[in-house]
C-alpha cells in the first residue's frame, strides 16, 4: 500500500480525509503534525493512523506518494514547495493555488501570493471538467465547495448555449457552518448560528472567480450570494437564469445527461423533483434538479453537495485516485 500524508488532520476537511482514506484499499494515511505542540489523542490506547512530524525528511523517509494540505492558504504556500521538493505530490484543499494569476489572487484574497510559479503550475482539481491535467500533475488545487456545486450545475448549460447570458445568472447558495472551518470566530459560535440565517461576503466572495474561470462566464453575468445555515454540513445552491431555446425541463435534463453520462458522482433528478441536503450527506455526489417555465423562459437549477466531501475531502481523494492510477471511485462508493 502507498503511504499518503495529511497535514491539518484536526480540521473538519482533514478529519473527513482520515475517515475516507482509512477505508481506501490502496493507501495508508499518515498524519503529519505541523504545529509546534502536538495534541495527545483524547482516546486512551489510541490506535489510529501513524502520527509524524511534518518535515521534508519525514516525507522522504516515509516515501509519501501524496500529501494532502488541509491548511489555510498562507500555510499551504509555505508547505507545498517543501513537500514537492521532498518528492511527494500535493493535493491542496485551501484556496492558495486555485486562481491563475497572483493579481487575481490578491484581488479576491486580499493577500500577496508568495509562490507565483506554483500558482501557474497547479492543476485545478474539478475532475468532471479538468480531468486531463490531473493524472500527471505534481500539484492539484482542490476546488472550493461553492464553486464545485455551481460549476457542475452551470457549465453544461453554458457549453450548450442555452443560457441567455445577457439576462444574467443568479446563484443563491447556502452552506452549513463547517464550511467556515474549525477555527472559532464570533460568527460561527452556537449562539450566533442557531435559529438564525444570514448572508455574507456579498458581491466579494472569494469563490466567485473559480466559478468564472471554469464556467466561462464574465463577472457582470454572474451574481453570487453565500448564506449560512444553522446546520453542520451541506451546500444547496438555487440558480436562476433565462433559458435560450429549450421549452421544457426535460430538454435541459438531456443536456446534463449527455455531459455527465460517464461521471460517477453526478446524479440527475427527474423534472419536478429537486435534491436536498439529506440526500448527499457524507457522500461524494453532486445532485442536480432543474425546472423550466416555457411561457416566460425562467429556469431554475438546484445543486446539492456535502461541503466536506464532494466540496473538500472526497473530491481530494477523487483527485488522488486519478494521480495514483486507482479507480476514480475507490474509497468513495
Amino acid at each position: 500500500m502507498l503511504k499518503v500524508g495529511i497535514v491539518g488532520y484536526r480540521g473538519y476537511s482533514g478529519a473527513e480525509l482520515v475517515r475516507i482514506l482509512s477505508r481506501h484499499s490502496g493507501v495508508m494515511p499518515v498524519l503529519l503534525e505541523h504545529r509546534e505542540q502536538a495534541e495527545t489523542p483524547a482516546i486512551r490506547n489510541h490506535k489510529g493512523p501513524q502520527r509524524l512530524e511534518c518535515t521534508a525528511q519525514v516525507i522522504r523517509d516515509q516515501q509519501l506518494a501524496v500529501v494532502f494540505l488541509g491548511t489555510p492558504p498562507e500555510a499551504s504556500m509555505e508547505l507545498a514547495p517543501v513537500m514537492l521538493e521532498a518528492g511527494a505530490r500535493v493535493v491542496d484543499l485551501s484556496g492558495a493555488f486555485r486562481l491563475r494569476t497572483p493579481e487575481n489572487y490578491h484581488r479576491w484574497y486580499k493577500e500577496f501570493h508568495t509562490q507565483p510559479e506554483l500558482l501557474a503550475e497547479a492543476a485545478y482539481g474539478l475532475p468532471e471538467f479538468c480531468r486531463e491535467r490531473i493524472p500527471s500533475a505534481r500539484l492539484v488545487s482542490n476546488p472550493g465547495c461553492y464553486p464545485t456545486a455551481a460549476n457542475l450545475a452551470i457549465r453544461p448549460l453554458i457549453e450548450a448555449g442555452v443560457v441567455d447570458r445577457a439576462a444574467g445568472i443568479v446563484c443563491d447558495a447556502k452552506s452549513g457552518v463547517s464550511g467556515a472551518g474549525r477555527k472559532p470566530t464570533l460568527k460561527n459560535t452556537f449562539c450566533e448560528v442557531t435559529e438564525n440565517f444570514s448572508a455574507y461576503s456579498i458581491l466579494k466572495h472569494r469563490h466567485v472567480p473559480e466559478v468564472l474561470q471554469i464556467s466561462g462566464l464574465e463577472e457582470r453575468e454572474f451574481s453570487f450570494t453565500a448564506q449560512l445555515l444553522p446546520i453542520d454540513r451541506g451546500i444547496l445552491e438555487t440558480i436562476y437564469f433565462r433559458a435560450n431555446g429549450p421549452q421544457s425541463a426535460e430538454e435541459l435534463i438531456h443536456i446534463y445527461e449527455a455531459r455527465y453520462a460517464k461521471e460517477p458522482f453526478v446524479r440527475l433528478y427527474h423534472p419536478g423533483h429537486m435534491p436536498d441536503l439529506r440526500g448527499v450527506a457524507r457522500t461524494n455526489f453532486c445532485d442536480i434538479g432543474v425546472t423550466l417555465d416555457a411561457a416566460t423562459g425562467r429556469a431554475v437549477v438546484v445543486a446539492a453537495i456535502d461541503n466536506l466531501v464532494k466540496g473538500a475531502a472526497g473530491q481530494a481523494v477523487q483527485n488522488m485516485n486519478l494521480m495514483l492510477g486507482f479507480p476514480e471511485t475507490e474509497g468513495l462508493l
